[in-house]
């Protein structure tokens, strides 16, 4: 074998070494659990619908990814259960929040891991003031009906039955957030909220049940008035 030949081989043999280093390389980063990546792609894919994150990352598919999503709806919607909402309402009121979730605004910070394996990922929030701004709408669309109610009946009309007046509040109240959600959202001041990010007893990661909770109440501001 000429000594150019040699030198070929070795060279090639090199290379296929170096390759096969870099491609382990490779394989080791993507393995590698990036705490942010991860709670970037739970808040998308459990408040915009924004999946494919999510999916890549977890190993699950687009159908189970996207069923986080309506879980979080249903979980919403069974707030409703115990009010006067009429069942032909619901389903608005759904296709409403779901409108309502793509506009929730959350910043992923830097992660700091603990001594114990775990992150703590800082996230801040500005909250929607949806519901703030349009709450002296709704009272005054409600008066209005109120008003209208009692001008009909003095002339003469019937009296609606409390569920008639119901599901007549409840549109009004839908007719003004579609309203709001369509001229454009509006924020409170930042509020920042710290997720814990931990590994299961089988050994995956997840987010603390008790800090998504807080960041969800965070996401929205409430009215302040009681119902």
């Amino acid at each position: 074998m000429t000594e150019k030949k040699k030198r070929i081989l070795i060279a090639a043999a090199v290379l296929a070494v170096l390759a096969a280093a870099a491609f382990a390389g490779i394989r080791l980063y993507m393995n590698r659990f990036d705490p942010v990546e991860y709670v970037q792609a739970v808040l998308d894919a459990s408040y915009k619908k924004q999946t494919e994150a999510y999916a890549e990352i977890t190993g699950t598919s687009e159908e189970e990814a996207q069923q986080i999503f309506e879980d979080n709806l249903d979980t919403t919607m069974e707030q409703f259960e115990s009010s006067p909402m009429p069942e032909d309402l619901k389903p608005k009121y759904r296709d409403l929040f779901a409108r309502l979730a793509e506009h929730v605004s959350y910043t992923v910070g830097e992660a700091v891991r603990e001594e114990d394996g775990s992150y703590s990922v800082p996230v801040k929030v500005k909250p929607l003031t949806l519901f703030t701004d349009t709450y002296e709408t709704f009272r005054q669309k409600a008066q209005e009906y109120a008003e209208q109610v009692t001008d009909s009946v003095m002339d003469g009309g019937a009296m609606p039955t409390d569920e008639e007046m119901q599901v007549q509040v409840y549109e009004i109240y839908y007719e003004v957030l579609s309203e709001g959600i369509n001229e454009g959202m509006m924020y409170g001041e930042a509020k920042d909220v710290t997720l814990h990010v931990k590994k299961n007893d089988g050994g995956d990661y997840e987010i603390d049940d008790g800090d998504m909770k807080t960041l969800d109440g965070l996401l929205i501001e409430d009215t302040g008035e009681e119902s």
